[in-house]
């Protein structure tokens, strides 16, 4: 038997619950850290599950921020110095991530407050996530306003790039699961991945 639910049904629902819900929904979700500075070298680390592949040629990446109605120190950030990293999470590091969504004020690092070890590299000024296995680099390109829900779109260039060895294919394809890169759905459950297949491309 399935349950069904309307539009009104969910716009009737309780705020957390809808979110809950909407937030599951759409299925699993690739799930990183998010590192910044601020230009006095502050840092800040925030966990995100919109991180969403735009093209390879050139590498853009982008994420969807939530309305900038109260502070987002990850978007100021990002503006002011036009560089972030992403990480990915691993199995050792899941609930730190998850901390450092709690709305921290800007003079405490959310490193600091999860016990995460700020790592930098190659004069990035954006700290990467030390405990992370597969780090990017990436440079700001765009700012996208979604006048629908007042949400904002990141868009950046991916300058680069850090993962074991033993990880990258001949083919260029990158074993995340073998680098331990964990998923998530909902706003709090978090998953671990099993390959089923590698399958040819598919032509008709």
């Amino acid at each position: 038997m399935q349950t069904q639910i309307t539009y009104p049904g969910l716009m009737a629902m309780e705020q957390r619950k809808r979110a809950h819900l909407i937030n599951s929904v759409g299925g699993f979700k690739s799930l990183c850290l998010i590192g910044t500075t601020d230009n006095s070298g502050n840092t800040n680390l925030a966990v995100f599950s919109s991180i969403v592949h735009i093209g390879a040629n050139p590498p853009l990446i982008c994420f969807i921020m939530r309305p900038d109605s109260v502070e987002r120190h990850t978007l100021t950030n990002i503006l002011a110095t036009g560089v972030y990293t992403i990480n990915h999470i691993n199995e050792n590091i899941y609930p730190q991530a998850h901390q450092s969504s709690a709305r921290y004020p800007k003079d405490i690092s959310e490193f600091n407050a999860t016990g995460l070890t700020t790592e930098y590299k190659n004069d990035c000024v954006a700290p990467f996530v030390k405990e992370s296995k597969v780090q990017l680099e990436v440079e700001f390109k765009e700012r996208i306003d979604l006048t629908i829900n007042n949400t904002i779109m990141v868009i950046g260039a991916i300058t680069q790039l850090y993962f074991p060895e033993d990880c990258w294919a001949e083919d260029g394809y990158l074993d995340i699961e073998k680098a331990g890169t964990i998923t998530c759905s909902g706003l709090d459950s978090y998953h671990t991945t099993r390959r089923l297949q590698r399958l040819p491309y598919a032509k008709p």
